[in-house]
């Protein structure tokens, strides 16, 4: 028996369910639907897998956009859809070469804008309220580098996800995985 939050599952009543079960929507239908209010930048990511994973995960959480900047990929490119599953045509991208410049616009468009970031001054992840009027674009930078120094000067605020290992480091899908989860939960779960 497992406990999950305070009540015993018997596991032998568990199945998988199936792709039927699932009642997943149509691409037609996921644009249709309202969006979580959040942007995903992707800064300099240079592995093709993890654009394909962060379109994904996108998906998986219904945000409004992926803007791809500087050395980006961006679909189609069958690495890509190697991990996008198809991701690439449910969620709306762009791609705008200068990071910078895709800052500006948003900000004009108002939007916060927040780098995912270790930084002096950033804000743990648990202690940050994203608001449900609010827009955001999130930053996830380069898998060496992260967030480009350029780009820094130009964000409102900074989270930072708390990490407790030896590495200090997470890679892109992941920090992107976690971050939205948190968004979706804190502004749609509420």
């Amino acid at each position: 028996m497992a406990n999950v939050t305070g009540f015993f599952v018997s596991s032998r009543h568990m199945k998988k369910l199936s792709m039927d079960e699932l009642d997943r929507v149509s691409i037609e239908d996921f644009k249709q639907q309202e969006k979580l209010p959040v942007i995903v930048l992707l800064d300099n990511v240079r592995s093709l897998h993890n654009v394909g994973s962060v379109f994904r995960t996108s998906d998986g959480f219904a945000i409004e956009q992926v803007i791809l900047c500087g050395i980006t990929g961006r679909p189609p490119h069958r690495d890509i859809e190697k991990t996008a599953l198809g991701a690439t045509q449910s969620v709306d991208w762009v791609y705008v070469e200068d990071t910078k410049a895709a800052i500006e616009q948003k900000q004009k468009k108002g939007y916060t804008i927040i780098a995912i970031e270790q930084a002096s001054g950033s804000t743990y992840l648990h202690q940050f309220q994203p608001l449900a009027d609010e827009k955001y674009v999130l930053i996830f930078g380069n898998e060496v580098n992260g967030v480009s120094d350029e780009v820094m000067p130009l964000v409102d605020a900074c989270i930072e996800i708390p990490q407790f290992g030896t590495k200090h480091s997470f890679n892109v899908v992941i920090s992107a995985g976690i971050v939205l989860w948190d968004f979706y939960r804190k502004i749609k779960l509420q």
